[in-house]
């Protein structure tokens, strides 16, 4: 297989260019630095796509090693044919692959191997030859096999054993193998029963179910592997058996008047029944959690890159508060920066309940620092935290608070990174700070913690961590680098994410922060010690450093570029002032007049570069979340019972899953937008037309108080 044509098909893209960026992948270049600053040679390909494309030249770089493999293993048997050889090139899976060496790879003892052993390898052949008439007659031939000494004690022994043989060698078969994982793909069924106890009814829908193999959906698959490693129910794969014992027989039976059809036929039967199977059964099975899970992996990262890069609360004082019943609800007010102004405790909720107390408490800080927004955390107590600080509300018109989902708090406040930041704070104190930070910037407070623990995903637990794992630090490293870092606020947690930076590079850098003082100029970087000319070139063009005497090193453009993008300025009449003062707003039309193609040709750059170059001077610094939907502030408060069916209200998109969207309406419940009541169109997944963060109306369907369930529509 060529790779590069294989790819190019796939992909839609030309076989240069997939050359090109193959190269830069194999050069050790970062995806993000690729997607940002090698447009050219990609085509402006975004970080997604390269990422998917790099998942596939390692899978087809293994596809060609493993079948150089079997091509050597089948060469070394001596048994390497021209038409082996033809299906080897063919195969375009692994498994054709597998199926095709899998009469040649060495087995475990079988009874076929037994049979094999014992002399009966030329009664199978014999049989599997379905002549019309034998000389000497079957019986007898079958009787010159007959030895006690080899274990073979009778007629109906010899082809019994024969007929293991030729079960075997069908079961061997790759054509037929290929042909019935097809069928019973196409035409079969997957069914669970119920075998063990459900205390909570969690699993009700897969105790008796039948669904097609080829229209099942992931999240399903899903479900019924979890059900049934609870041991709650069994799952098998149902096809009908004649559909595939008569395509074998088509294939097998020559002759059907001839003496050895019955022991044939027999061998055929049991060699479906015994050993194709049950092996398609599992082939199958995992193909579909396979994709299942990739599937699940997709709309995780989907969920978690558009939480990631939801919009910053900028320039606003924030008190975090922290629920809790017995250990009190935990405050910290943090400024305009994140910086932690004070921290305490209140009792507002029961057993307690020291609301007079709590609430002047509250009212004291928020005069004393001037906090502008309350960010609530949605955890235990959070109905009853909401509560109290509705009746703060009433006597603080101007204030107005929002709820923050504390997926992921807990862990982080009892991480070392927590404890490394605030040594003095206990793990409640903490999460308050981290709830209070989350609404000014989420992605620089939620890239402290572990992706698996944000709660945007769907039977997480379930699928290959190693995978899931390399998906979502993709992700996270795309936002950060989508968004900039500042290198001279940055935590080390956040600057590992940054292209060309791991963790020991990114506390390399805060240490030489702390012990220089703030970064004066990009170049500085290279004083970082392990930050040598291959890993500036990655990370420099996202690292911000606002207070530079160069200006250019406060935007997103690359020093590579720093001629170019100052021979533009020059070209135009605009000096560096002009950008530090944001006064470039007639650049892009003066480029337009000159035209792109050949100002880009005079600058000795590409056109995407150019265009990149001139949004960042129009923008120098921009925040590219920026445009994105702000969070819902509230300033009042609504309880689930207070819910009426046909209430039309506005909520913010907390996940997305398969089968709908959950929505957080203010109630401390989030409430269910089923597929089929997000649009009046046709759609086959909610992610096309919701993503999480999205701000949405939506209107009461159904209320169910006892089971905290809410049932929501799109369609007003």
């Amino acid at each position: 297989m060529n790779i590069t044509v294989a790819l190019a098909k796939e992909f839609g893209i030309s076989q240069d260019r997939i050359e090109r960026t193959i190269e830069l992948i194999d050069e050790g270049n970062t995806i993000p630095f690729i997607a940002r600053y090698r447009k050219e040679v990609t085509g402006s390909l975004d970080d997604t796509v390269l990422r998917k494309l790099a998942e596939r030249l390692d899978y087809l770089r293994s596809l060609e090693k493993r079948r150089e493999e079997v091509r050597a293993a089948i060469a070394d048997q001596g048994k390497l044919t021209a038409e082996i050889e033809a299906q080897l090139d063919k195969a375009e899976i692994l498994a054709e692959i597998e199926d095709i060496y899998r009469p040649f790879r060495p087995k475990r003892k079988t009874r076929a191997s037994v049979a094999r052993e014992r002399g009966l390898e030329d009664l199978a052949l014999a049989l599997i030859m379905q002549e019309k008439a034998y000389e000497p007659s079957l019986l007898e031939l079958a009787e010159r096999f007959v030895d006690p000494e080899k274990g073979i004690s009778s007629i109906d022994e010899a082809f019994g054993g024969a007929r293991d043989i030729i079960a075997e060698d069908i079961s061997d078969n790759a054509e037929y193998r290929k042909e019935i994982r097809a069928l019973t793909f196409e035409l079969g069924f997957i069914t669970s029963k119920q075998c063990g106890e459900d205390p909570d009814g969690t699993y009700g829908m897969y105790y008796e179910y039948l669904e097609r193999l080829a229209e099942i959906p992931g999240h399903r698959v899903l479900g019924l592997n979890r059900a049934e490693s609870r041991g709650v129910v069994r799952v098998s794969i149902k096809v009908d058996t004649d559909i595939i014992l008569n395509y074998l027989f088509s294939k097998i039976i020559t002759e059907p008047d001839s003496p050895a059809y019955p022991h044939v036929a027999a061998a055929t039967i049991d060699s479906y029944e015994r050993l194709i199977a049950p092996s398609i059964e599992r082939e199958l099975r995992a193909q579909l959690t396979e994709r299942a899970s990739e599937n699940a992996i997709k709309l995780f990262s989907e969920n978690l890159r558009h939480l990631l890069m939801a919009a910053p609360v900028k320039g606003k004082i924030v008190m975090g508060i922290d629920p809790g019943y017995r250990t009190g609800c935990k405050l910290a007010v943090v400024d305009k920066t994140g910086k932690v102004l004070e921290t305490t405790v209140i009792y507002p909720t029961k057993p307690f309940e020291r609301i007079d107390e709590a609430k002047r408490i509250v009212k004291q800080l928020i005069r004393r620092y001037g906090v502008d927004i309350i960010a609530i955390g949605n955890g235990t107590a959070s109905r009853e935290s909401e509560i109290f600080i509705a009746g703060v509300l009433r006597e603080i018109p101007e204030l107005v608070n929002t709820v923050v989902s504390e997926a992921g708090a807990s862990v982080y406040s009892a991480s070392p990174l927590a404890a490394e930041e605030f040594p003095d704070f206990d793990v409640t104190e903490r999460s308050a700070v981290s709830i209070a930070r989350r609404l000014q910037d989420p992605l620089a407070e939620l890239v402290k913690i572990d992706p698996k623990s944000i709660g945007v995903g769907q039977y997480q637990h379930d699928m290959k961590e190693t995978q899931l794992d390399q998906a979502l630090a993709g992700v996270v490293e795309d936002c950060v680098n989508a968004v900039g870092v500042d290198v001279n606020t940055a935590s080390y947690s956040l600057l590992s994410h940054v292209a060309g930076i791991n963790s020991a590079v990114a506390k390399n850098i805060v240490k030489y922060r702390e012990e220089h003082g703030e970064f004066s100029s990009r170049d500085e970087l290279l004083h970082v010690p392990r930050i040598g000319p291959k890993a500036f070139e990655q990370c420099a063009g996202f690292l911000r450093v606002p207070g530079s005497g160069e200006v250019l090193d406060m935007t997103g453009v690359h020093p590579e570029s720093y001629r170019p993008a100052k021979e533009l300025l020059r070209r135009f009449g605009y000096s560096d002032e002009d950008v530090r003062e944001h006064r470039l707003g007639e650049l892009r039309e003066k480029a337009e007049r000159y035209g792109m193609e050949r100002l880009a040709e005079s600058l000795g750059v590409g056109v995407p570069t150019l265009l990149d170059i001139i949004a960042e001077l129009e923008k120098p610094g921009r925040d590219v979340r920026d445009s994105l939907p702000q969070p819902v502030l509230r300033d009042d408060i609504m309880e689930l019972a207070d819910l009426a069916v046909g209430m039309t209200l506005t909520g913010t998109v907390r996940n997305v899953t398969d089968f709908g969207a959950f929505v957080d309406i203010g109630v401390h419940q989030d409430g269910l937008v089923h597929v089929s009541q997000i649009t009046n169109r046709y759609i086959k997944h909610p992610s096309e037309v919701l993503a999480v963060g999205d701000i949405v109306t939506v209107k009461v369907l159904s209320v169910d108080v006892d089971k905290k369930r809410i049932g929501l529509t799109m369609k007003l």
